[in-house]
């Protein structure tokens, strides 16, 4: 199943899909981040009014904020 970040719940896991059209200003800065194609993550953390979101990915924790992770379009379940 397809969608952002925003939508998965902590516990569920995933893979980096790619990025929402329009999305520019944050896609270089989570690219440099390690969050490319087929990048497998678990979401960790979840604030409580949604902001951030703390993932992990490629051995480290990350922390986005909503905006950002409005941004990464997500395969939930999916692992590389």
């Amino acid at each position: 199943m397809n969608g952002t970040l925003n939508d998965m719940k902590v516990g569920e896991s995933g893979m980096v899909a790619g990025y929402v059209k329009g999305a520019s200003a944050y896609r270089e800065k989570l690219l440099a981040m390690g969050l490319i194609r087929g990048a497998s993550f678990t979401v960790e953390r979840i604030a409580p009014m949604g902001d951030p979101v703390e993932i992990h990915v490629r051995g480290f924790a990350l922390s986005l904020r909503k905006e950002e992770a409005s941004a990464l379009l997500v395969e939930r379940g999916a692992t590389s």
